[in-house]
């Protein structure tokens, strides 16, 4: 098969031909159709992630159609479209059976921990626990814009920011998760406060619908801007970029008792940032980290997709073949590209 393959972190990306992949007993083989690119494969490249070991095929926003079935594996044929969460659970240790299988004790993570869907063929481990069929009428470019900064955004601010209508959402970065973010927000009937440094991703998430833009650059204290432009602060803040000043920005902004969820990563020059604890104890403020989303609760995405309230495909700003991944990957530290870049295998 083809991959997108790196033999050193931050070296090149090349596209090769490789072995196939096993098919795991408890899981299946997928053909790729569609896949997309991730800052969080991006800071794998530069070697942020201690679980990757060389060379390594990134990959992790996968979509596509069964093509093996292990023995062990119970629900699923050849033939079926699926798609699957980045935290592969084991759906067996204690957090599992508590139904927190994002946060897995034993997670396998495709484009990780093995191999992953910059490829024609993807293994897919523990496939009854974590595989999800396709709604027939979700496209493969569509259902790979979920895979994980979709339902990472969708986790942060409907679950572990518990928004509610009517408050006011601060989202820091408008990037894949921070667009996510804005229409999630949006949907849920919140006001939604938008920073970035692009004024083309600004201009997007007001397409999307965010009441309040602010350009960081232009602004010498966005925390105080959206204490301003909300009357207060907000009630719940999102860190969707992973940078320190963009953390304590999405800290200060809130009001008392507001909840700020950190999504973006913060790895490599930007972990282990200082927190204003001053504010965080004073305001009585939340600190939330979240993790993607565990695959049994994917179906009430899709009831919001199905029912107008969501578009994911509106966030998908380029489709690539195969053979533009490597640059892609490569240039991602540098682009001012809007919007999610997937790799279309039919191109």
């Amino acid at each position: 098969m083809r991959a997108a393959v790196f033999q050193e972190f931050g070296g090149n990306v090349g596209l090769e031909t490789v072995a196939d992949p096993a098919c795991p007993g408890d899981g299946v083989v997928v053909a790729v159709k569609a896949n997309g690119v991730c800052r969080s494969d991006w800071h794998g490249w530069m070697g942020h992630d201690p679980a990757i070991r060389l060379p390594h095929v990134p990959g992790h926003e996968l979509a596509g159609v069964v093509v093996e079935v292990g023995p062990e594996c119970r629900q699923w044929q050849v033939g079926q479209r699926v798609t699957a969460p980045f935290v592969l659970a084991c759906g067996r240790c204690v957090v599992c059976r508590d139904g927190q299988h994002q946060i897995c004790l034993d997670q396998a993570q495709p484009g990780f921990t093995a191999w992953g869907a910059f490829a024609d063929y993807v293994a897919v481990p523990r496939a009854d626990t974590n595989l999800i069929a396709l709604p027939e009428e979700m496209d493969f470019a569509a259902a790979a814009s979920l895979g994980c900064r979709f339902t990472t955004a969708f986790r942060a601010v409907v679950e572990r920011g518990r928004l509610r209508a009517g408050e006011w959402l601060a989202v820091h970065g408008c990037g894949g998760v921070g667009l996510s973010a804005v229409m999630i927000g949006v949907a849920a009937g919140a006001n939604v406060v938008a920073v970035d440094i692009n004024p083309e991703a600004l201009a997007t998430a007001r397409a999307l619908g965010a009441g309040v833009t602010i350009d960081a650059r232009a602004e010498a204290d966005v925390a105080a801007a959206i204490a301003s432009a909300s009357g207060g602060g907000a009630q719940v803040s999102v860190d969707a970029l992973g940078h320190r000043e963009t953390c304590r920005n999405s800290i200060l902004c809130l009001r008392p008792q507001g909840r700020h969820v950190q999504a973006g990563l913060l790895e490599g020059a930007q972990a282990d940032p200082p927190l204003p604890m001053g504010a965080v104890i004073g305001r009585e403020l939340e600190i939330l980290g979240t993790h993607g989303m565990a695959a049994h609760r994917f179906p009430q995405l899709f009831e919001m997709i199905r029912g107008g309230k969501l578009s994911p495909e509106r966030l998908i700003g380029r489709r690539i073949p195969l053979e533009a991944a490597p640059a892609a990957l490569m240039g991602m530290a540098e682009t001012r590209e809007v919007g999610l870049t997937v790799i279309d295998f039919e191109l």
